[in-house]
């Protein structure tokens, strides 16, 4: 049986605004270089690379992943189903410092995770840790201590029996700008170098 760790307690407990880092994209270098080949053989077309995961996906567009988990590999299907925002008198209730709630609202994603292939998974996923929360291309800063079982929202660290086929949804609150003219929700594959899935949604609508 896995061992829990023991979350901040909701509601009473002002939430603590984590500074998130934006990532720094940097170009990719490309040069072109000659093939040679010895006379009378035909030189052979350089195969196109394979496309790369991601891009802008429409709102019912589920992305297709897959994640390493303690098992082994799951294949997973990611799909945002809306975003809640909240008000800035909202926001300045959550945030404990002033400074950092003034023009400012949470944006929680909610969004379905199905297992679609791979082994069942029998203490927690990982598969969450890939969701980011962005404001007109800026990345938002998580929400330190928002209820993870907010209604609607299953609880990632009460998930421990996970098979293929099966469901859940799972909220991550973040800090934005408010007046945004895009909440965007990012879910990327490879944490590190891939490019991510961008969901649109407008506040407004929200």
């Amino acid at each position: 049986m896995r061992t829990h760790t023991t979350r901040p307690a909701p509601a009473a407990a002002v939430a603590v605004l984590a500074l998130a880092l934006t990532a720094c994209g940097g170009g990719d270098d490309t040069a072109d270089a000659k093939s040679t080949a010895p006379a009378g053989q035909k030189v052979r077309d350089t195969p196109p690379p394979s496309p790369a995961s991601g891009g802008d996906m429409d709102l019912d567009e589920p992305a297709m992943g897959k994640v390493a988990e303690d098992p082994g590999t799951v294949t997973y299907e990611i799909l945002p189903l809306k975003v809640d925002v909240s008000t800035e008198a909202e926001a300045a209730k959550a945030i404990s410092e002033p400074s950092k709630a003034k023009g400012m609202v949470l944006a929680t994603a909610r969004v379905k995770y199905t297992h679609k292939g791979g082994p069942a998974l029998t203490d927690g996923s990982d598969v969450h840790d890939a969701t980011t929360v962005f404001a007109d291309g800026q990345r938002g800063s998580v929400l330190i201590g928002a209820a993870e079982d907010a209604p609607g929202c299953d609880d990632p660290y009460d998930v421990d029996a996970w098979r293929e086929g099966e469901t859940h949804v799972f909220c991550e609150t973040y800090v934005v700008q408010a007046n945004a003219e895009s909440i965007e929700v990012h879910w990327t594959e490879d944490e590190v170098d891939g490019e991510p899935y961008i969901w649109k949604f407008d506040p407004k609508n929200a």
